[in-house]
């Protein structure tokens, strides 16, 4: 479980520095994680699946999983 947490934090650390280079924003149907996370989404679960890294946020109703290939190649998406 605290590698899992190492690994998230990690994640948004790179994920912010990649996402102010791509001007993504939480309106369109994905969104970069470091901005979900300055909206208020809340980390409720992860999960390992292979050599992917699933990361699921919630904020009231609201609902997006990220996937994380690598460092540099993550994407998010609204799940409902």
């Amino acid at each position: 479980m605290l590698k899992t947490l190492v690994a998230i934090v990690a994640f948004v650390c790179a994920t912010a520095a990649v996402a102010q280079e791509s001007d993504v924003t939480a309106s369109q149907s994905s969104a970069s994680m470091a901005n979900l996370i300055k909206q208020g989404y809340e980390i409720k679960s992860s999960s390992w699946t292979g050599s992917k890294l699933f990361v699921f946020l919630q904020k009231d109703k609201s609902a997006y999983a990220c996937e994380f290939a690598n460092v540099t190649n993550t994407r998010c998406g609204s799940i409902n």
